[in-house]
């Protein structure tokens, strides 16, 4: 199991990764969401190449579940699809509240920063390749060919500072952010990630919303579904939403792997694996 950094630490995720791979040790990992769907066209060959010797020299194998979280975004929108005659689009969307959440999002996405602030994320192509890997995949699962795909970017600006759990949010700086990854097929959408990020319920309030700390997922289609899932935790502990995301994030890697172990050597995606059941769990 690895749950190391995220793509920005590309270099040392291959290090460590190829090392166990070439000892023949089955990796399953949360970290480098590109490898998500390691053909896509925009990940660069340095960040593929060597994991897929790495795979052939150890005949082991490797699974990348994605942080974002990578099932969110294809294994539910594809489960769906299957029970549709038609589909013309699917969207798959986060909207979570960053109120108590501690990751990183000010460099990545902007958040709490100037709106005149350029976050790494708001870049199209990094946009695409860190986070955008489950629209190719799904494109291919259903048999298309996308001829594009695009962003959208826009900021929200506070104007009452806003409490996180790493600070505070002064007014006149970004305090939500929407994003979209769109595949394009036959001159239209038909394919769309979002992402709605805010700081408070009442930031944005004309951005799409859910039942709380949602993820989401639309079908336009026959018939045509929409389906909410949240992650809470009900122990007393206090969590937050978005720290349960978390944990389901790292489990969905953790319980495949008797199914990472018996594929052979290779990359894996969520197009090779079985059901995942979560053998164990009842306990």
């Amino acid at each position: 199991m690895h749950y190391g950094p995220t793509a920005q630490y590309a270099d040392e995720n291959i290090r460590v990764l190829s090392a166990f791979l070439r000892a023949g040790i089955d990796v399953c990992s949360t970290a480098m969401t590109p490898w998500v769907w390691p053909t896509m066209a925009q990940t660069p060959a340095a960040w593929i190449d060597p994991i897929t010797a790495a795979c052939e020299q150890g005949g082991a194998s490797c699974f990348t579940t994605g942080i974002d979280p990578g099932f969110a975004n294809d294994l539910f929108p594809m489960t769906l699809m299957g029970l549709c005659g038609e589909v013309r689009s699917v969207r798959a969307s986060e909207l979570l509240d960053y109120t108590d959440y501690e990751g990183d999002y000010e460099d990545e996405m902007g958040i709490g920063r100037p709106p005149s602030f350029q976050a790494l994320l708001e870049i199209p192509e990094l946009l695409i390749m860190a986070w955008g890997a489950t629209v190719p995949m799904i494109a291919h699962a259903v048999g298309i060919e996308l001829s594009d795909i695009t962003t959208t970017w826009d900021k929200w600006v506070t104007d009452t500072p806003r409490r996180t759990a790493k600070g505070v949010i002064v007014s006149g700086h970004v305090a939500a952010i929407r994003f979209t990854i769109n595949g394009i097929h036959d001159g239209r959408e038909v394919i769309t990630l979002e992402h709605v990020n805010r700081i408070g319920v009442d930031a944005a309030p004309d951005w799409p919303t859910g039942s709380g700390d949602v993820y989401r997922v639309d079908i336009d289609g026959s018939p045509s579904i929409s389906q909410e899932t949240a992650f809470r935790f009900t122990d007393g502990s206090g969590r937050a939403p978005a720290v349960a995301g978390c944990l389901a994030t790292g489990m969905r890697a953790l319980n495949a792997v008797p199914a990472v172990n018996d594929l052979g050597p290779g990359w894996v995606t969520a197009l090779d694996l079985p059901l995942v059941p979560g053998v164990g769990t009842i306990r």
